[in-house]
């Protein structure tokens, strides 16, 4: 079964049909994680992605992100179809459309937080003053004002991940990808973060896939699905997938 229609006045930011990602197993044989999974997720929009470890739910992620390329199947970003397109074409569409959140925030340890933030800024070319002041607004718009000239060192787990959150939001990417970005947090900095992350994609008009384990995050999502066998089904049973 399909994904229900989206609404018309949210634009889709990313639409998967038929996804199917296939590895060589030690043996020579192939092994399917994704198989034939569709999904298409709308600017304002929460999708929570759940499973069991091994499921392939980071590979499903990865794939969204046109981080990897499906064994078979097609994506477009923000309207845009990935197959077809060099490398050079789809890691500046990836950059300019999708922002990456993972469990470990690999922040620069040298560098401050608003200058964390700062960096995709100025890897693409943007005036040192620009890219500072949409950094100084993200790094208020996680919480992290006061703590904006720290380095990572002298920061919680949380506040290091929030600022990873920020740093992904510096290109004002139309999807934010999110692989267990709680995973490694203690419960009052997961919960603060899985509240930020509610407030994200409505407050900045972007779609958020997050990939959890983390059922307080799932329940916060405006629809949690479940990858199983490779395929996905949503939390009352339906397949989105084939």
């Amino acid at each position: 079964m399909s994904d229900p229609p989206r609404d018309a006045r949210r634009p889709v930011v990313v639409h998967a049909e038929g996804l199917v990602k296939e590895f060589l197993g030690g043996d020579g044989g192939v092994i399917r994680i994704l198989d034939e999974v569709s999904i298409s997720v709308s600017r304002g929009e929460m999708v929570a992605v759940v499973g069991a470890s091994g499921a392939g739910k980071s590979t499903l992620l990865h794939v969204l992100g046109a981080l990897e390329q499906p064994s078979a199947g097609r994506i477009e970003l923000d309207g845009r179809a990935v197959g077809g397109l060099s490398d050079q074409a789809i890691a500046a569409l990836r950059n300019r459309t999708v922002g990456f959140v993972f469990q470990f925030h690999h922040l620069l340890r040298e560098f401050s937080a608003v200058e964390n933030v700062m960096m995709p800024l100025r890897i693409a070319g943007v005036a040192d003053h620009v890219a500072r002041a949409r950094a100084e607004y993200l790094l208020e718009r996680v919480g992290l004002t006061a703590r904006r000239h720290h380095r990572p060192g002298a920061m919680s787990g949380g506040e290091q991940q929030r600022t990873a959150v920020a740093r992904a939001l510096a290109n004002e990417p139309a999807l934010l990808l999110a692989d267990e970005p709680s995973g490694n947090l203690d419960q009052q900095n997961a919960e603060r973060l899985h509240d930020l992350f509610a407030e994200l994609a409505g407050d900045l008009s972007l779609g958020l896939v997050v990939v959890t384990h983390n059922q307080s995050l799932a329940a916060r999502a405006d629809r949690a699905l479940l990858l199983d066998g490779g395929r996905l089904v949503d939390t009352n049973g339906q397949g989105t997938g084939g």
